[in-house]
């Protein structure tokens, strides 16, 4: 008997756990540890935080599903990992702390024979004073909680709007080196849109406030879009284009200082310090790690050898400090596998990146303007589900050292359907393919990616695909019949 332990039930460690569960026959076990009861496709928050989609359009209990397909589940969270074992044993082991209301606060030790872990990201919004909904002076979308509240205070203020009052909103990155610029993109948009179904849209001031360099930039470094008359076109240029049609403010370059009662302060590459005022602000965190500890056998730290100072795992990545003139496709990760524990692996957005994609910027008092790399959505559901098959595959070999599979982001596309709007007949998306994730300037010199795949078109069917992409997707996540069937 063989035994799998997965930390985290977000789209790496749900996929990784449907997988394993598939591939291994049933004496084998598989077990997800998460703090959380319930599963959220987080893509879908945007709509939640605009009232188009409700809870039970974007959550549902892990428990049933993980119970109907033979997974073991502890609602808990992962605080420690003895990847040698411990005095007590020579199995792999994580230190847990149950979360579950009937078991708060108690403590207990898992012992694995692979462990993937897909702890996802801290959502750090003390890094930004006054940053966040809980104490703060901001909004989020990043929970169903926090985007059902966010669509509260935009009622709220359209409600504002149609009594004569005019309303400033700001959406967009609440920190200099924040990722998922994209969830803020769709966002911004949707707003922009539903202001203009519900006819207030003149008595609104939008503003897109961004730490991209550029719009378009998205952590990967921007994008030139092949279009069908042969030309390109760059991603600043489409985005842009989107911006100005729609009357919304471009702030970017911009690392926020603080977010004061009404006001959110700034500072730009450039050294411009600013402030706007403003009645609604929905602004995304900066990610780090989950923060396990790591011990040796004989009760040592070792975390500096797991874990990068981010708090994220270290794996397969070439972490040698180098300036950006020498990033190199390279140094991303192929298999996820822990450097020095082979039966360790992180997926999804738990793992370290070797560096940025998009080159790394500083403000003149050394305050960060650097997208970080996005993990999320399809890269982290095609590394969840390649690393559960490079474990399954060493369980029923027997081979234990069996070469382990690849999935790098310099080798993987990614499609991004991105909402600028819902509606089955007003709505609209921009849909976006690129090849490679990661620029790969050795296959491609010119871009550092393939051109015939790296494509933007905005309209309707793209809204339509999104919509039906939701609902399949949260079908695969409750694994009902034929889920392995729809495409990570």
């Amino acid at each position: 008997m063989a035994r799998v332990l997965i930390l985290g039930a977000g789209v790496a460690g749900h996929t990784a756990a449907q997988y394993s569960r598939k591939l291994l026959g049933k004496e084998h076990e598989v077990t997800v540890v998460s703090p959380n009861s319930q599963w959220n496709w987080i893509p879908s928050n945007i709509w939640v935080g605009v009232g188009k989609m409700g809870k039970k359009q974007v959550v549902f209990p892990l428990a049933p599903v993980y119970k109907r397909i033979g997974v073991d589940f502890h609602q808990a969270k992962a605080v420690a990992v003895w990847p040698e074992g411990d005095k007590d044993d020579s199995a792999g082991a994580v230190d847990i702390v149950y979360t579950d209301p009937t078991r708060a606060g108690e403590t207990g030790k898992l012992r694995y024979d692979f462990l993937i872990n897909a702890t996802g990201p801290q959502l750090k919004f003390d890094m930004t004073e006054g940053l966040g909904p809980d104490g703060g002076n901001s909004l989020s979308v990043c929970t169903y909680n926090h985007a059902h509240e966010t669509q509260k205070k935009l009622a709220e203020c359209i409600e504002k709007m149609r009594a004569g009052q005019k309303q400033t909103l700001i959406i967009g990155t609440g920190h200099g080196a924040c990722t998922c610029e994209g969830a803020a993109f769709e966002y911004v948009f949707n707003v922009e849109h539903e202001l203009r179904y519900a006819g207030v849209r003149d008595m609104a001031e939008v503003v897109y406030l961004t730490n991209e360099t550029e719009l378009g930039d998205f952590g990967v470094g921007g994008m030139q879009f092949a279009q069908k008359d042969g030309s390109v076109v760059t991603s600043a240029q489409w985005m842009g284009q989107m911006f100005e049609d729609r009357g919304i403010k471009v702030i970017d370059s911009a690392h926020v200082l603080k977010v004061d009662p009404g006001v959110v302060h700034y500072e730009q590459l450039d050294g411009t310090v600013g402030k706007k005022e403003f009645d609604f602000a929905m602004l995304l965190p900066p990610f780090r790690g989950a923060d396990m500890k790591a011990f040796s056998k004989a009760g040592k730290d070792i975390t500096e050898t797991v874990f990068a100072p981010s708090g994220f795992m270290k794996v397969d990545a070439d972490y040698s400090p180098k300036p950006y003139e020498e990033w190199s496709a390279e140094d991303w990760p192929k298999t996820y596998e822990s450097q020095a524990y082979p039966n360790v692996f992180a997926a999804g957005i738990a793992f370290a990146p070797p560096h940025q994609i998009s080159k790394p910027n500083t403000t003149p008092t050394g305050n960060p303007v650097s997208p970080a790399p996005p993990r999320t959505g399809m890269p982290s559901g095609v590394q969840g589900r390649t690393v559960a098959e490079t474990i399954a595959e060493r369980i029923t070999s027997g081979d234990w050292a069996k070469k382990a599979k690849e999935a790098s982001m310099a080798d993987m596309g990614a499609a991004c359907i991105a909402s600028v709007g819902a509606g089955m007949l007003s709505g609209s998306a921009a849909t976006i393919t690129m090849g490679p994730i990661v620029p790969n300037y050795a296959k491609f010199p010119d871009t550092g990616r393939d051109q015939q795949l790296t494509q933007g078109e905005l309209g309707l069917a793209g809204h339509w695909i999104k919509r039906l992409l939701h609902t399949m997707f949260i079908y695969k996540a409750k694994s009902l019949p034929g889920w392995s069937l729809i495409p990570e």
